[in-house]
């Protein structure tokens, strides 16, 4: 175990590139996910390849960032382009624990609460990509995300009846919107998949940031929806994945949940 003391000894500097190449390896991790967990692969192995031509990627062709750069973005062998999302996705990982444990220190909560959190946030960087893709969003996801919500929140500065709360307003507004929109038009509008997320979101940042979630997702993606029609690139019924709005939402309000809540209730009272 680290010596809490002598963590705090080292350069500001060097804890903070240390965090980032750690979370470039996670984001690293999450690129495996994304692929791998809605096809029901192993996330153990075997060894990544090249989907183009099937080879086998060395470990000095998979360091986060690095690699990517050095190959210019291609396989090394059939110089294939490799997807531009690999290192966003590591990029993001890097920015999302950097951000996560500088946010745990100043909150002053314990590295429990802290390691949730961060694993939540990566969550939601792989519900953002599947979600994109197939328009799925993986229970061995949100279901494990929302007793981890509910654990940290008991040992949090959350609390878990605020927890719980955020579970029942975050799942029950989806759940009632679906309902609603199955019986009005007969078909379906939102998927299970969205009400587990929001139930996880609940569950991580309470009834509060549930809502502010909800509002802050919607308004993105009817902005989207209403870009897609103007270009002539969608309809009204065209559908979009909800999970890719709400997890970046969710970010949100992770990061500046108390500065968006302190604003809203300054606009209604003045």
């Amino acid at each position: 175990m680290i010596d809490p003391a002598t963590l705090a000894a080292v350069p500001a500097g060097l804890r903070l590139a240390a965090l980032f190449v750690i979370g470039l390896c996670l984001g690293s991790f999450v690129n495996v996910v994304i692929h791998r967990l809605p096809r029901g692969a192993s996330l153990a192995g075997p060894r990544s390849r090249c989907p183009q031509c099937g080879a086998t990627i060395a470990w000095y062709d998979n360091i986060p960032l690095l690699s990517y750069v050095l190959l210019r973005g291609r396989c090394r062998r059939c110089r294939h382009g490799i997807s531009w999302r690999y290192p966003i996705v590591e990029l993001l990982g890097g920015l999302l624990t950097v951000g996560t444990v500088l946010q745990a220190e100043w909150m002053g909560v314990g590295w429990g609460v802290g390691l949730a959190r961060l694993l939540f946030a990566l969550a939601l960087l792989a519900v953002i990509f599947i979600d994109l893709d197939l328009q799925i969003i993986p229970d061995w996801i949100t279901l494990p995300g929302i007793a981890a919500g509910l654990l940290s929140a008991a040992w949090g500065p959350l609390g878990l009846v605020d927890a719980l709360l955020g579970v029942l307003v975050g799942a029950g507004a989806l759940l009632l919107l679906a309902l609603g929109y199955r019986a009005a038009t007969g078909r379906d509008g939102l998927g299970m998949g969205d009400v587990k997320l929001m139930a996880m979101v609940g569950a991580f940042l309470g009834w509060q940031g549930a809502s502010a979630t909800l509002l802050l997702g919607s308004l993105a993606g009817s902005a989207v929806g209403v870009a897609l029609v103007l270009r002539g690139r969608g309809t009204r019924r065209t559908a979009l994945p909800f999970g890719t709005f709400l997890a970046p939402a969710a970010w949100v309000v992770l990061f500046l949940g108390s500065v968006l809540w302190s604003w809203y209730v300054a606009s209604w009272r003045g």
